[in-house]
């Protein structure tokens, strides 16, 4: 074939797949061009959107067979935290959406059950799908139905409790149930643990006493569990080799095992999948695949396998935007320079090392960082043994995740009021990933923890000196939380009030603006826009949210109205805290809250969603506008005697 018909047939096989049906019916030499043309389409696509290339890449004949093998919708395909299925979007009819990808009006960069019938979880955490599946076999178990339930699993999610406690259900229950698991020796990043390790181990030759090891550190701390899990424990005690061969561990448990195949390889992934669906029971298909794979700029991403990255240059796989200064960077320098000086200060993360800037204190102190992989829960309660150990942990993982691990926080942190920092990353509305990665929850959810005080830095300045605050503490746990993006100019406080920072004051005192966090810009541009009206408006970032501080009360008591705007769910919020406060205080001042809805926000642009949600300089200065002028009326219309 001559180049020149060679870039006219480009794509041409992609174009006729509308549906799983069109896939099922090619030849092995189609669907080796229909691979390419898909690796091509991703690339192309998602460098102008931005998004998920890396697992994307990995996972494309994984997916063609299961398509193949399967009958979706009909049998439902689960994939555990979702990033990974944007082929499996391309084969369910929805090429057209690409251009618009994490866009408003375009793709979700997850599975979305308002786009497709084929898509069924939207929740995308990692280490959940399991359960998902445990479930839905046992649903269509007692209905009746026979119909095929596949879990698609990273081994990086692996490394997450949920999955194990999945595990030993479903090899109790018996049901027939396939699991994949997509072995790419990543989540985030390369995958951190036991069972990581161990799934490294079979791509080259078994190693006994490193899987020994593997078994005894994934399942060893398990407190309950099933007997088929408890002969494997039983076998690691007493040194049995044959006990971790990959066949013999997973079977010990309940669960057929086949594999490792080739997960670039469509033929063999089929054929292993086809088995497994007729077995009758669960089974694990082992697929080894390349993050990144066919795109040399991903797979010589060491850092990430360009997990997700912004819109890039397809030749040469450099981002296309200007670099400017991040949260996430101020963040990961001022850790490293309080390090430098304290060595009592050591790192945690959750297979994010990259993502939220630890990585920077593991390259300057290697032996004082831990991954712990996708593993939030274990996260918090190793650092209270950190802490119990005399060492103050920095613990840094999105706002989104720290969600999963409350009650680690609450009791096994907090109630012995262990000095440990949380930093939130991504806090906020963060846009284009969606509602599963919003960090709206953290002040309200965490904020009725006792002891525990929240920090929300408005700029670089002020999240070096929270920060530097934050570990400070030695008497409870700490949070300090930041949106996503780039940091806005600093913004000089006026005067400070005890821990509040005063940004702007009026002549007049109409109007107290709390302006949380990186919201003190908004607040200026408010003040200004509703001084043009002849109202006085004070700005103030309280700057330690939680417990409120005595002094932004008093504040309050001074002033005619408070506004607060916050960037998280209004309900448990900044501006309950506050009102709390002020009546526990007897000051009667309304008081009114801008904050997120407690809902599920579409994605699209964070500006987007906040000019949606009301929470723009205009709708503000708007709101508190028609609030103080109706005040005004209030007070200005005569008493009327009853009759």
């Amino acid at each position: 074939m001559s180049a020149e018909e060679d870039t006219a047939n480009h794509g041409r096989l992609l174009a006729t797949v509308r549906g799983p049906q069109d896939v099922k019916r090619m030849t092995a030499e189609q669907l080796d061009i229909l691979a390419a043309e898909i690796r091509d389409f991703l690339i192309a696509k998602v460098s102008r959107t931005g998004g998920h290339v890396g697992p994307n890449l990995g996972v494309v004949e994984l997916t063609l067979a299961m398509h193949r093998v399967f009958d979706s919708p009909r049998d439902r395909l689960l994939f555990d935290t979702g990033h990974q299925a944007y082929v499996h979007k391309i084969l369910t009819g929805r090429q057209d959406g690409f251009d618009r990808l994490r866009q408003r009006g375009g793709l979700s960069g997850y599975p979305s059950q308002a786009e497709s019938e084929h898509d069924l979880i939207e929740n995308s955490h990692a280490s959940t799908a399991l359960s998902y599946a445990d479930g839905l076999a046992k649903a269509y178990a007692l209905r009746g139905e026979a119909r095929s339930v596949v879990a698609v699993v990273g081994d990086g999610a692996l490394t997450g409790g949920m999955c194990w406690e999945a595990l030993n259900n479903i090899a109790t229950s018996g049901n027939p149930l396939v699991i994949v698991v997509n072995d790419n020796g990543r989540s985030y990043a390369p995958t951190i643990g036991g069972l990581a390790d161990h799934l490294s181990s079979l791509r080259l030759n078994p190693g006994y006493e490193k899987v020994l090891d593997t078994v005894k550190d994934a399942l060893g701390s398990t407190p309950l569990v099933g007997r088929p899990m408890y002969e494997v424990l039983h076998a690691v005690k007493k040194g049995i080799k044959d006990a971790v061969a990959p066949q013999a561990m997973f079977e010990d448990l309940g669960i057929k095992y086949v594999g490792p195949v080739d997960g670039h390889d469509v033929a063999a992934v089929e054929s292993a999948l086809r088995a497994a669906k007729h077995f009758g029971g669960p089974v694990i298909v082992h697929a080894v695949t390349r993050k990144g794979y066919g795109y040399r700029p991903a797979e010589e991403d060491e850092a990430d396998c360009f997990h997700g990255p912004g819109a890039f240059d397809v030749a040469t796989g450099k981002l296309v935007a200007a670099p400017s200064v991040k949260w996430t960077g101020v963040f990961a320098d001022e850790l490293v320079a309080i390090a430098d000086a304290r060595p009592d200060v050591v790192g945690i993360t959750a297979a994010m090392a990259e993502p939220t800037g630890i990585a920077k204190l593991a390259r300057k102190h290697p032996d004082r960082v831990y991954d712990v992989g996708i593993a939030e829960q274990h996260a918090a309660t190793s650092a209270a043994g950190l802490a119990l150990g005399g060492l103050h942990p920095v613990v840094a993982v999105y706002a989104t995740f720290l969600n999963r691990a409350f009650d680690q926080v609450l009791l096994d942190v907090a109630m012995h009021k262990l000095p440990v920092t949380f930093v939130l990353d991504r806090a906020g509305i963060t846009g284009p990933d969606g509602p599963s990665h919003y960090g709206i929850w953290d002040m309200s959810v965490f904020g009725v923890v006792p002891g525990l005080r929240i920090a929300a830095p408005r700029d670089a300045a002020t999240l070096r000196e929270e920060l530097r605050e934050a570990i400070a503490v030695d008497d409870g746990p700490t949070v300090v939380r930041f949106p996503t993006g780039t940091v806005a100019a600093d913004l000089p406080a006026v005067r400070r009030v005890g821990p509040v920072d005063v940004l702007a004051e009026a002549d007049r005192a109409d109007v107290l603006l709390v302006a949380v966090g990186s919201f003190g810009h908004l607040g200026m541009e408010v003040a200004a826009r509703v001084a043009e009206q002849g109202y006085g408006v004070t700005v103030v970032d309280p700057r330690w949210v939680r417990p409120v501080p005595a002094e932004l009360v008093e504040l309050a008591a001074g002033h005619r109205l408070v506004v607060t705007v916050e960037d998280g769910v209004r309900v448990g919020g900044v501006g309950d805290a506050l009102a709390q406060a002020m009546r526990d205080a007897d000051v009667r001042v309304p008081l009114r809250d801008l904050g997120v809805p407690a809902d599920w926000h579409p994605h699209g642009t964070r500006a987007q969603i906040l000019a949606d949600l009301g929470l723009t300089a205009q709708d503000v200065a708007r709101d508190v506008t028609g609030w103080i002028s109706r005040l005004d009326a209030q007070q200005s219309e005569p008493v009327r005697l009853p009759n």
